[in-house]
């Protein structure tokens, strides 16, 4: 009887192995170039959402989810394009969690996602032509346009009683748009941009660019680049002449390396990038320093990587399907819940109760970890975190 207990129960899970059906998701970040030293804290931010909702059990039919990961290298086109087709056309993946960068995550939305109607939604692609481009109503991003980033960085110079800046961006759509917005939100609140220059990445040497950025003067130099590429680059560059001695650092300045890179001169400097003060933020930073222990769930845009890899798995609950021409549909029903606010709020660690909800007919509302809030065109609302470099580390003196 013993035995044949045994097996019954053998057979059974079996059977339950049998009928699960592995959904595929990519997820396309730099794990080479201009990031890649935040990427990898990124994709590691999708894994935990994935593995929350995988060991609840309560997908509908079956559903194990798989995350595929891939290079989109952040700033060649040709690569991230190649790297999206392969996960569509030959893994099949259900939807794309990225890309990161702007104009990567363009060139990926017009060549690869809207002709084969994949659904992507990007946790660190900010420029604001993506509020616009076409999309078929395949894209969203669950990180806010830098048309906001541009205000909250004219807010934090003009409060600090900054009056000229020179401005130095990536020649890249990032970094058009960051610095487009951060000019014209600062002029607009009387403040004067003596120069507006573009540095082109991977450079050995930018003292040229710097000579032109300090005889054009300005109190601050302001970097609308990449943290592990240009602006770096830049900002040595300006240190070793001595040509500015305090930096403005939006949201792709933000991180670690940078610090551990230039040192005690980039002491006062200060920025903002996206962050959250949402309620489930403390939560979800419990849950990231138990899920692996190399895993630092604050790095830039890794809180954003779990929200849209949740957002993409309740969307996929909510529509009872993981055809990207049906979930589509749902993303913003599970992101801001009913109208009348009676959804159910979703915190981190709660992607299970989530499934379980939606299956059981309830509405949620998702909070995530960035208290997350989506606008018609699919754009994330956003908070920032403004902070100020001292003695090394980045710290918080408030959200906006």
């Amino acid at each position: 009887m013993q035995r044949l207990m045994l097996a019954t129960a053998v057979t059974a899970l079996m059977a339950g192995a049998a009928s699960a059906e592995e959904v595929k998701i990519g997820t396309l970040l730099g794990l080479t170039g201009p990031i890649e030293s935040i990427a990898p804290n990124m994709f590691t931010a999708v894994d935990m959402a994935i593995k929350e909702a995988n060991d609840s059990g309560h997908a509908a039919n079956g559903w194990v989810f798989a995350n595929l990961r891939a290079d989109s290298t952040c700033i060649d086109s040709a690569a991230a394009i190649s790297a999206a087709e392969r996960l569509v056309t030959a893994e099949g993946v259900k939807g794309i969690i990225g890309a990161d960068c702007s104009g990567v995550t363009r060139a990926v939305l017009t060549n690869v996602a809207i002709p084969n109607g994949i659904v992507m939604i990007s946790p660190s692609a900010t420029s604001p032509a993506l509020t616009t481009d076409p999309d078929e109503g395949l894209f969203f991003r669950s990180v806010s346009s830098d048309a906001r980033e541009g205000e909250v960085m004219a807010d934090v110079l003009t409060d600090r009683g900054v009056t000229s800046i020179a401005l130095t961006y990536s020649n890249s759509d990032y970094g058009k748009g960051q610095a487009e917005a951060i000019a014209a939100a600062f002029k607009a609140k009387g403040g004067t941009v003596t120069i507006e220059a573009a540095h082109d990445d991977g450079k050995a040497d930018y003292s040229a660019e710097v000579a032109a950025l300090a005889a054009a003067g300005g109190e601050i130099l302001v970097v609308a680049g990449y943290v592990d590429q240009g602006g770096k680059g830049i900002i040595q560059a300006a240190v070793d002449t001595g040509a500015f001695d305090v930096f403005g650092l939006p949201g792709g300045m933000f991180g670690d390396s940078l610090t551990e890179a230039i040192g005690p001169a980039l002491e006062g400097s200060y920025g903002q990038h996206p962050a959250s003060d949402a309620e489930g933020y403390p939560i979800y930073m419990d849950l990231a320093a138990a899920f692996e222990p190399a895993f630092d769930g604050s790095t830039n845009f890794a809180p954003q990587a779990y929200d849209a890899a949740a957002l993409m798995i309740l969307a996929m609950q909510a529509a009872g399907s993981t055809d990207p021409a049906v979930y589509k549909e749902k993303i913003l029903e599970v992101a801001n819940g009913p109208a009348d606010g009676s959804g159910v709020k979703i915190n981190p660690g709660e992607i299970g109760k989530a499934l379980e909800l939606i299956a059981a007919g309830t509405a949620i509302d998702y909070e995530g970890a960035t208290g997350v809030t989506m606008l018609e065109g699919g754009d994330a609302t956003g908070r920032y975190r403004e902070y100020e470099i001292k003695d090394g580390k980045w710290e918080t003196v408030q959200y906006r």
